[in-house]
């Protein structure tokens, strides 16, 4: 019996949907490696079309993304088992010090993060669960996007009724009465 049966369909994403999803989106989650160990943290941030901006305080992750700026990026989005959506991102990490040089690109990570609620929250929370060798020193950091790739499983109800009118035609005269 096909009752309860749906067709779920992956589709590989456009730059453009990926893009909008990453705009829309404020939590995701990011990999850095060192010394062929990963690490994997869930961030807050913002996307301004361009770069992919985060915020945090020093501790591993920034340590690691200093030592090896290549970065991966995810985020992910679950409706329900047969409807979702994932993106990963390759990138490279570039902190934002405060100097004179990146005081444009602050002011437009600051102003993309603060569109976001309580972007600044998680670092500084954070910071009481650590030694005291971490400062609670803000950095201000962006991901350059070097690829991205992103996919969208989705239920198709017209390919759906399709399958089942082509099981039904190949069904005997009595089972297609009994389910119709």
């Amino acid at each position: 019996m096909l009752a309860g049966w749906f067709y779920v369909f992956i589709h590989e994403m456009t730059d453009e949907e990926c893009r909008g999803a990453l705009q829309k989106a404020s939590i995701g989650r990011l990999g850095c490696a060192l010394n062929n160990k990963p690490y994997v943290v869930p961030i807050n941030f913002a996307f301004d079309g361009h770069y992919i901006y985060g915020f945090t305080t020093l501790g591993q992750k920034v340590e690691w993304m200093r030592a090896n700026p290549s970065v991966c990026f995810e985020l992910d989005e679950t409706i329900s088992h047969n409807q979702w959506m994932s993106i990963i991102v390759f990138g490279r990490y570039e902190e934002l010090p405060d100097a004179p040089e990146f005081k444009n690109s602050r002011i437009q990570a600051h102003a993309s993060l603060q569109k976001r609620a309580l972007w600044w929250e998680p670092a500084y929370i954070s910071q009481e669960h650590r030694d005291q060798k971490h400062s609670l020193t803000p950095i201000f950091y962006r991901i350059h996007i070097e690829k991205m790739t992103g996919h969208r499983a989705t239920l198709d109800e017209s390919e759906k009724c399709a399958a089942v009118a082509a099981r039904a035609v190949n069904r005997g005269w009595l089972d297609r009465l009994l389910h119709y």
